[in-house]
Order: structure tokens, then sequence, then C-alpha cells
């Protein structure tokens, strides 16, 4: 889940804490790309910031886990049966990373029976949650340095405003959990 960009901040900052290992493909990181430029276009963004923006956030995720980047995954894709064939590059890349989940809220397309042994899929939500209940202080410096970011091009947010906002973008259970345990 690299799409939406509070959430990709927050995944991505429990993974700098090396609490799990981040994979993708440079497919996935296309889509990425598109994803961005569509919803930045939505909002009347100038098309040259966000050429800026994406180049940069392209830039600091393969430095930050310059080992992230699967190769070699392209093979696969013939070999993996699921209902939107163009959602195979991601289970190739995957298998071939040798990752243990897909993090996904679309999971119809990605059913467990459809999957090489041993990965499955999580939601993002179940993940964070998971993420949380075995490392608690990495997520929560993780969600803290986050918060520490805002403001810069937004409205300067606190943890627990990172926390509301995750919940109310799909994450309910995380931040119950992450509210709970500061209150």
């Amino acid at each position: 889940m690299l799409v939406p960009s509070l959430l990709r901040d927050v995944l991505l900052e429990i993974a700098a804490r090396d609490v799990y290992r981040p994979l993708w493909s440079s497919e996935i990181l296309d889509e990425v790309d598109r994803a961005v430029r569509r919803i930045s276009a939505r909002k009347g963004a100038d098309p040259d910031v966000v050429d800026a923006y994406v180049g940069r956030l392209k830039a600091q995720m393969t430095t930050a886990f310059p080992d992230a980047l699967v190769q070699g995954w392209q093979p696969l894709v013939e070999t993996i049966d699921l209902p939107d064939v163009n959602d195979r590059h991601v289970v190739a890349a995957a298998q071939h990373g040798r990752a243990d989940v897909v993090v996904t809220n679309n999971r119809a397309d990605f059913p467990i029976e459809r999957l090489p042994t041993p990965l499955f899929t999580q939601t993002a939500d179940t993940f964070l949650l998971d993420t949380y209940d075995l490392h608690p202080q990495p997520v929560l410096n993780a969600l803290d340095a986050v918060a520490d970011r805002t403001g810069r091009h937004g409205p300067k947010r606190t943890t627990l405003d990172l926390i509301d906002l995750l919940g109310a973008r799909g994450c309910g259970n995380f931040a119950e959990a992450v509210a709970r345990n500061l209150a």
C-alpha cells in the first residue's frame, strides 16, 4: 500500500525502523507514479510541482530502501492466476522477493487460494495492527516522526491527529488500539 500518502509515509517510516522489509518492483513504482499524478490532477496541482514531487518520492524510496527493488520477477507473472491479470506482477514480485504478505485493501483480487505458499494478504489496518502488537515502540516512534514532518505543505499534525486520520481512512482497528494505549 504505497498510496495514499499518509499510509505510505507511516508504513515506510515503520520499515525504516527495521520492523519489516518492504518490497516493490519497477512496475509497482510506476503504479505509484500514475496514482499520485491522478490524485494530484484531481486536486488541481501544478504538473511541474507533481513531477518534482514524484521524482523526489521515488528517489527517497530507493535511497532509503536500496534492497526493496525486486528484480527478475517477470518470468513468474505467467504462472500466477488472479481475478485481475493486471495484479499478477504484484504477486510475482512478492514471490520472487520472498515476501510473506502483500498489504492491500483490495483482497478480493488476491484470493488466498490463488497465492503461492506461504504468501498471504492483509489489509493495511490488519498489517499495522499486527505490527503494532509485535513492535509497539518502533511503531509509535514512526508515527511521531511522520507527525513531526507535517506542517511544511499543509496543516501541522500531532501523532493523535495522524491516528485519527488513519482511523478515518480505513485503519480503524489500528487507530483504536494505538489511541487506547496512549490514553
